[in-house]
Parts: structure tokens; C-alpha cells; sequence
């Protein structure tokens, strides 16, 4: 069993910063990737940023040079630093990470992110 545990969500101006955390915890041998997703309410859900284990980042266009993901093997942790924040990035945000043997993509519960005008 695997569990994915995000944190640093909050309501923050538009402008401003916050910096959400992802640490999986369990059983499990290697994380090949983390991300993030996010989804505001009734908008399709949008993957927001990726990192491999290796370090090889990929971003959604909406995000590139606001957002910077990073992540931490030896803590199994994954870091999303979103600057520049604006309205249309409030949604939930959720933890992804695909394990070394598993079949599918690992979801945390989400963390609600609502950037003010």
C-alpha cells in the first residue's frame, strides 16, 4: 500500500507564491515520476508539471516560467514552486507518482489552491 500526502495549498493574492509538497510513503521498491495535476471547478482537469527520477521536468504551456518542479529521491518527496500566481491557477492540485513495477499512476488527495484578484 502507497500514499501520496501533499501539502502547502493555501489562498494567496494574485502576484504572489506558494510552494506545494508531495511525499509518497508505504511499500513500494523506486518512483519513476511525480507530478501534479490541478482542476478548477468545472474545467477539465490539467496535468501541471512532471519530473523522472532522472530530473527531466516538463511543464503545462499555462505554467512554464512560473512554476518550477523539483523533486528529492532519498525523501521520495516532490516539491511544485508556483510563482506569478494568477486567478486562473486556483483548482485542487493533486499528487501523481507512478512507482517502479505498477500498472497505473498513484494519486494523492489534493490540495486546494485559490489565488485572489
Amino acid at each position: 500500500q502507497v500514499q501520496l500526502v501533499e501539502s502547502g495549498g493555501g489562498l494567496v493574492q494574485t502576484g504572489g507564491s506558494l510552494r506545494l509538497s508531495c511525499t509518497a510513503s508505504g511499500t513500494f521498491s523506486g518512483i519513476n515520476a511525480m507530478g501534479w495535476y490541478r482542476q478548477a471547478p468545472g474545467e477539465q482537469r490539467e496535468l501541471v508539471a512532471t519530473i523522472t527520477s532522472s530530473g527531466d521536468a516538463n511543464y503545462a504551456d499555462s505554467v512554464k516560467g512560473r512554476f518550477t518542479i523539483s523533486g528529492d529521491n532519498a525523501k521520495n518527496t516532490a516539491h511544485l514552486q508556483m510563482n506569478s500566481l494568477k486567478p486562473e491557477d486556483s483548482g485542487v492540485y493533486s499528487c501523481v507518482a507512478d512507482f517502479y513495477g505498477s500498472d497505473r499512476w498513484y494519486w494523492g488527495q489534493g490540495t486546494l489552491v485559490i489565488v485572489s484578484s
